[in-house]
């Protein structure tokens, strides 16, 4: 067993590392440019949408207000009509990237301490190279992929999102997982 307190020099190097990649993989690969499509009449629906000022939030449209009420022939008819959607409204102006950079990097963080956990459970210090990689890097992607997948099952978000977000996290998975086998304690 290796306690965590003497892994905090891999936790930290390693979300730096997938930090430095992640920002790689979405600036200069230009793999995830068509994730989000436009909008056909853009303005015409953000000026439609505009009087109502809805506040930031999460949204289901059409909602029904009961379970009752989705049997309802009025809720089954606004389905029908739709449009179906689930919608993000996120705050006007343009987006600080500083908050949420500062909040990928302690996920980062969060997802090297928990994987490092599971693995410095399993393995001694001095536990070779390899073992801690593959310890590393299949806690690591459990950590960084698993949540993405419901998205696309529950609320329709793009297999294609879905998978490219995957390989993503395989990514940054195994550049963690090196990490740990490079900087694991010695015995």
């Amino acid at each position: 067993m290796t306690g965590l307190h003497l892994l905090w020099l891999p936790i930290l190097v390693s979300a730096v590392m997938v930090f430095a990649v992640s920002s790689i993989l979405h600036m200069a690969v230009p793999l995830h440019k068509n994730d989000f499509g436009r909008l056909p009449n853009e303005d015409k629906v953000m000026d439609a949408l505009r009087p109502f000022a809805i506040p930031p939030g999460d949204y289901m449209v059409p909602r029904p207000a009961s379970q009752k009420d989705m049997r309802s022939p009025e809720f089954v008819d606004k389905l029908k009509r739709g449009p179906v959607m689930v919608v993000t409204v996120m705050p006007n102006g343009m987006a600080s990237m500083g908050r949420s950079l500062a909040q990928w990097f302690v996920y980062s963080a969060v997802v090297g301490a928990l994987a490092a956990y599971v693995t410095g459970l399993a393995l001694p210090p001095g536990a070779e190279y390899r073992q801690v990689f593959r310890s590393m890097a299949a806690t690591a992607f459990i950590g960084y992929a698993a949540a993405m997948w419901p998205n696309s099952i529950w609320y329709r978000r793009s297999w294609v999102t879905t998978i490219k977000l995957t390989v993503d996290a395989l990514v940054y998975a195994l550049f963690t997982a090196g990490t740990f086998g490079w900087l694991w304690p010695r015995a």
